[in-house]
């Protein structure tokens, strides 16, 4: 719950700068630089680690940590806020359906349902959407595309990191992302990142990105669990909806301007996408 009212809070930050011609790259760059100083931290809890030959575990995990990262962010450059993050909420069903897919079980009804439900959600929020329909579109798409690197990501981080231990296995997967970070450096604007206006949502909005990582990839590596915990975390779906809509109105935004009906009608997407959730984990555990 934590992770997903900080994501949301980190979003609508990054939201605000990316109006101002920020490019999703150098939002990337400095969360990246963020996650890999927070979770050098979990380094003192120790763990049993692994042989070297064992990293490539890591950079696996690493890769799909950037590349949730950076659909993520580039969603939300193209799109509003409370427009991309209900579509996070699809992440859930795509645990499910790799859980089953590699687990070599069939899908029960209960989670076919939550996946019709999730494409009228779906529907439902690009029917509000503000702007040309094509930016719409490829802001729903980004956000699934992030939806199923983070989807892998968890049940990957899920399944190796016991073995590890949270204290040598998460650092070093945030430490490769920091590494990773920097290849973006010809495209991060540092002449742009301490302008005024710019400097404080910049860096708090990357570091509120960082800092929920902890929550939510720590929460996995010690209790697994990856779609009981991924329920909590899909509630940001509502909460981006309505916290978007209250920032938009006192400080400024695309949603500020988006009629209150659409609004209504994004926000019974959300809570479409957040029941389609609900019914997959009902399913998985009629599965079980």
């Amino acid at each position: 719950m934590i992770a997903a009212a900080l994501f949301v809070c980190g979003l609508l930050c990054i939201k605000q700068v990316s109006d101002r011609q920020i490019n999703p790259w150098t939002v990337t760059f400095l969360s990246n630089l963020n996650a890999a100083v927070i979770f050098s931290l979990l380094w003192l809890l120790d763990g049993p680690g692994q042989p070297w030959t064992m990293l490539w575990q890591p950079f696996v995990i690493a890769t799909l940590y950037l590349l949730g990262v950076g659909f993520t962010f580039n969603a939300i450059e193209r799109g509003d806020v409370s427009i991309a993050t209900p579509v996070f909420g699809v992440k859930v069903l795509i645990v499910a359906v790799l859980v089953t897919f590699f687990g070599g079980q069939s899908l029960s009804i209960l989670v076919w349902s939550a996946a019709a439900i999730a494409v009228v959600g779906i529907a439902m929020i690009q029917w509000t959407g503000s702007g040309h329909p094509r930016h719409v579109l490829m802001t729903i798409v980004l956000a699934i595309l992030a939806a199923l690197s983070f989807a892998t990501f968890d049940l990957l981080v899920q399944k190796w990191a016991p073995a590890w231990g949270p204290g040598r296995f998460l650092p070093l997967v945030y430490w490769m992302v920091g590494l990773y970070s920097i290849l973006l450096i010809p495209f991060v604007q540092f002449e742009k990142i301490f302008e005024p206006d710019i400097r404080f949502p910049l860096f708090f909005g990357a570091f509120l990105i960082a800092f929920q990582a902890m929550f939510i990839v720590f929460t996995l590596s010690v209790f697994g669990d990856a779609t009981r915990v991924n329920v909590m975390y899909a509630t940001r779906g509502i909460w981006s909806v309505v916290l978007a809509w209250i920032a938009a109105r006192q400080w400024g935004g695309n949603e500020a301007s988006v009629p209150y009906r659409w609004m209504l009608l994004r926000l019974g997407g959300a809570v479409l996408l957040t029941a389609a959730v609900i019914l997959a984990i009902l399913g998985g555990e009629q599965d079980c």
